[in-house]
């Protein structure tokens, strides 16, 4: 390809919307452009640099015995009846209606889709186990769509779904596509944490995600990790606390109501009754799934809202707000504000508390009354009728490895595919069955697979850059290398250029030649910002027959001959797997 032909124009400066590295690189070198909120054109570096991600998956999902199909991107209203999950999902279902005023959906994943299939296709134990997966647009019409291609609207994504007779043979293809997802991520350049996960929307009783570490701002998620290998995302992450004081009979030698003035924060009251913040009892408002839910949890500890929504099992939670705060307290005769919230008298509202609660004994406690809390006080003094205990603690970096007691660590990370048991979550109630050698029918066994194709790509961006641009792994640039003449008008620099640039492309080295007719300094910008892996200047030493040889990655430079810069090429292409 002649740049001068290449459809890319990069810009001076970084989109003023774009936050993270990948959008502000991707954007800003010519990869993307912003169609409307969370939607974003692929312009032809970026669709090259896409169907190579795609080949490694295609590749790798071959090889591990799945087959490829492709299913409609819009889906008809009834499956996800079937399924439970038209109502259950959630605003991010994208609806709409046909002319015919059929109700329709953009599909954001295609479980109800498959099912059906299988359904129809197999009708016998002889048929399994088999593995179906696809490379396809999904549409998420999310809340709040921000870093470029991580968190967009529109999307692409390959899905698999695997079907069995037994848990056992799901367990064998779970394995099987985590190898395969180790390959997959390892080709394109990413080094990878397989991290225990909830299994939210899609559901199921096991899940991993598969994350790439990042220090950069993109990384969505705290990961929690151990030298032993445990791993967890922070919505599934469990820990062991260290010793602590929960007990309070060295404190308060009676239960009693007593003055709190302004002590809104905990820091406030703790400070006030001069005690650790291990001896109160937090009460916290959520909203789930437009319903007042009460979260309770030792003071010094946070509340994990995904935890707490599985906990309530809800599919929607969030913070209430102070006003409907308010109405619940006068709903139920009370006039507290945050701060001396509690459970008492609140027994026709879901409490959940956490499973650090059990052990607090002759605790401080909100009452419902405003500068007034409850000391000494233990559960029992609180009237509560149906108590739920469940983990929906947040951890925090320090506390204990649950598997071998060392410290945790934590990181951030991007998450890039994921894997789920999905069990008979969707065969059952939509009658997906086959029959067994003795004539009996069952539901399938199921698992799902998923990688995010574009959020592989800019995951990798968030790993590969510097201030000058994007150093993309080898395996998914765009072109191998692009060769640079610094001079046009020099003719000797020229034919070197094209003799290298005719040679490497017959040999199947993806390379452009930047045959335009601008000052050296603007062609380096562009080949560092657009992130060819390699670079070879045709420059003055040309004369000595010579030409510059630089490793984006690295950033070495050499003086070599053109036979061994396209010799070395073309060795490093072939080894590309």
């Amino acid at each position: 390809m002649k740049m001068s032909k290449l459809f890319v124009q990069t810009l001076r400066e970084f989109p003023s919307d774009a936050e993270v590295v990948s959008h502000k690189m991707l954007a800003r070198a010519g990869y993307i452009r912003k169609l409307t909120s969370g939607v974003y054109n692929y312009l032809p570096l970026m669709w090259r640099v896409l169907k190579k991600v795609e080949n490694i998956v295609r590749e790798e999902m071959d090889a591990a015995g799945a087959q490829e199909l492709l299913m409609p991107f819009v889906q008809p209203k009834e499956l996800w009846e079937e399924s439970g999950r038209w109502d259950a999902y959630g605003r991010e279902l994208m609806r709409l209606k046909d002319r015919h005023d059929r109700i329709m959906c953009l599909g954001p994943t295609h479980e109800e889709i498959i099912t059906a299939i299988a359904r129809d296709g197999l009708k016998s134990y002889k048929q399994m186990p088999v593995n179906l997966y696809q490379i396809q647009s999904k549409f998420r019409d999310e809340v709040r769509p921000r870093y470029g291609l991580l968190r967009g609207r529109e999307f692409i994504m390959k899905d698999a779904y695997s079907f069995d007779t037994s848990e056992e043979g799901l367990d064998k293809e779970y394995q099987n596509m985590a190898q395969a997802y180790k390959r997959i991520f390892n080709r394109c350049g990413l080094e990878t944490k397989m991290v225990q996960s909830d299994s939210g929307a899609i559901g199921g009783s096991v899940s991993h995600e598969f994350m790439v570490i990042t220090d950069t701002d993109a990384g969505e998620n705290d990961v929690f990790y151990c030298e032993c290998g445990y791993a967890a995302n922070s919505n599934h992450a469990v820990s062991n606390l260290p010793e602590a004081v929960v007990d309070g009979k060295d404190y308060f030698n009676e239960t009693k109501i007593v003055d709190t003035p302004e002590t809104h924060s905990i820091e406030e009251l703790s400070k006030f009754l001069n005690i650790p913040s291990t001896l109160i009892l937090k009460s916290l408002v959520y909203i789930v799934d437009k319903k007042p839910v009460i979260a309770l949890v030792r003071a010094d500890k946070a509340v994990e809202e995904t935890k707490l929504m599985n906990a309530a099992g809800g599919i929607d939670v969030r913070i209430a707000s102070a006003a409907e705060i308010a109405e619940l307290m006068t709903d139920h005769g009370f006039d507290a504000v945050p701060g001396f919230i509690g459970p008492k008298g609140m027994n026709d509202i879901q409490i959940i508390a956490d499973e650090t609660v059990r052990d607090m004994k002759n605790f401080v406690v909100g009452i419902n009354q405003t500068d007034k809390h409850l000391v000494g006080a233990n559960l029992t003094d609180l009237d509560i009728k149906e108590l739920k205990y469940a983990d929906i603690r947040l951890v925090e970096s320090g506390e204990l490895c649950p598997e071998c007691g060392k410290p945790l660590k934590v990181t951030k990370g991007i998450e890039v595919g994921n894997i789920f048991k999905l069990g008979t979550k969707y065969s059952k109630p939509m009658n997906a069955v086959y029959l067994d050698k003795n004539g009996k029918s069952h539901p399938y066994i199921m698992g799902c697979y998923g990688i995010g194709i574009s959020r592989t790509a800019a995951a990798a961006v968030e790993a590969h850059y510097d201030e000058n641009g994007i150093k993309w792994p080898i395996s998914i640039a765009p072109y191998h290398v692009v060769i640079v003449p610094v001079n046009i008008q020099d003719t000797l620099q020229m034919e070197v250029a094209e003799k290298m640039y005719e040679e490497l492309k017959k040999a199947g080295v993806e390379v452009v030649l930047d045959d335009r007719d601008e000052r050296a300094g603007v062609k380096f910008k562009d080949a560092d910002l657009i992130g060819f892996p390699y670079r070879v200047t045709v420059g003055k030493t040309i004369n000595e027959g010579l030409v510059e040889y630089k490793t984006r990655e690295t950033g070495e430079i050499e003086k070599v001959t053109p036979e061994t810069a396209v010799e070395h090429l073309i060795e490093i292409v072939k080894n590309i797997k």
